[in-house]
């Protein structure tokens, strides 16, 4: 009864069109950042932040990127580690070779070059699709590893092949503790997630979707299949490319090529399909599941094993973990192809017109 539409009425083209046209959306809303900035820092050790929240808010950064590509405008892409690696090598270079870089400044330079690099290997989107255009995303992947290990230059001559990051600030402010490096990503997340949100749903959203439903009838009908493609590809690589800036100076410190790999492309494409693909919701709901979820079976497996008594090690809780989370995957897609943002779209429909059936 709570989440009824009575006596909401628009008088308004723009109060129509608002993101959360409904009121109760939009406390829910309110409610929902003031948890965030306020409660949790307030409530949450230091190890959540290390381990669960920092990762989530960055990986739900990322996933928004990938969802714009992937799930809005329907190319298949695996080379999103890639573009993560530019953002985080291109902005450690500007930090460490520009004399007095802000690192606000660094993250945008790193997605701007992110940019550059999403849109030079999405030119062959203008000819191939489906897995053609999967394995030359893949390409990017492969040539990225290649590139940021053998070229010394990107890493600042550094002779373990690993870089690092320290004293960042922001506007003067330190972004040293678990609670400054959290509210910082946060910000970032709720201003890149708010302006995807707007983009989205706006002309160059709607052509994206045209072109993901069928390319041909949206070209037809005057849409340029060059245009939306290109801008998809450098749209979703800036925002991957601030992400993996991001996963570097503030979540791991220092890194090597390796935390960049096909594994991170893939738990990111995992997030889009689990999450639901076109949704920015569902990348948030994708980001938690690919978190959250091998944290819990890491902690709770050895519990359940020992209440039907079953001695269970490390590495077998490692196996037991891989091959549930890889069941659930496949579960998932399975009940709801369409991810998590479509349950949860159907469980706001019906509160909607709750306790009426139809």
């Amino acid at each position: 009864m709570f989440y009824r539409e009575n006596g909401q009425f628009k008088t308004s083209y723009r109060a129509d069109q608002q993101i959360l046209p409904i009121a109760q959306d939009r406390v829910a809303m309110l409610v929902l950042l003031v948890v965030a900035f306020v409660v949790v820092p307030s409530l949450v050790s230091d190890y959540m932040f290390r381990a669960i929240l920092i990762p989530f808010v960055i990986l739900s950064l990322a996933a928004i990127g990938v969802n714009i590509l992937v799930g809005y405008c329907g190319q298949i892409s695996l080379g999103s580690g890639a573009f993560m690696a530019v953002g985080a090598y291109a902005a450690y270079n500007f930090q460490v070779r520009v004399d007095g870089m802000p690192l606000l400044g660094s993250l945008l330079m790193g997605g701007l070059f992110a940019t550059l690099f999403g849109i030079l290997f999405g030119l062959p989107s203008l000819r191939v699709k489906g897995l053609y255009l999967a394995v030359a995303t893949l390409a990017a992947q492969f040539f990225a590893d290649w590139m940021f290990l053998r070229i010394s230059w990107f890493t600042n001559n550094s002779t373990s092949g690993s870089v690092a990051v320290s004293n960042l600030q922001v506007f003067g402010l330190p972004i040293e503790t678990p609670i400054s490096k959290y509210l910082f990503c946060l910000s970032v997340l709720v201003v890149i997630a708010l302006m995807a949100k707007n983009l989205v749903r706006g002309a160059v959203g709607r052509e994206w979707m045209a072109i993901r439903d069928m390319d041909v009838a949206a070209a037809v009908i005057g849409i340029r299949p060059m245009f939306a493609k290109l801008s998809a590809f450098a749209v979703s690589s800036f925002i991957v490319g601030v992400a993996g800036a991001l996963w570097g100076f503030v979540y791991l410190g220092s890194w090597e090529t390796a935390a960049f790999n096909v594994d991170l492309s893939f738990r990111l494409l995992f997030m889009v399909i689990i999450g639901g693909m076109g949704s920015i919701m569902g990348s948030f709901f994708g980001a938690a599941f690919i978190v959250v979820l091998p944290i819990a079976l890491n902690l709770f497996l050895p519990t359940l094993a020992a209440v039907f008594g079953i001695e269970i090690s490390t590495a077998g809780v490692a196996h037991a973990e891989l091959m549930v989370f890889g069941g659930l995957i496949v579960w998932f897609l399975i009940v709801e192809p369409h991810g998590l943002a479509k349950l949860w779209a159907i469980g706001k429909q019906k509160m909607r017109i709750w306790p009426f059936p139809h």
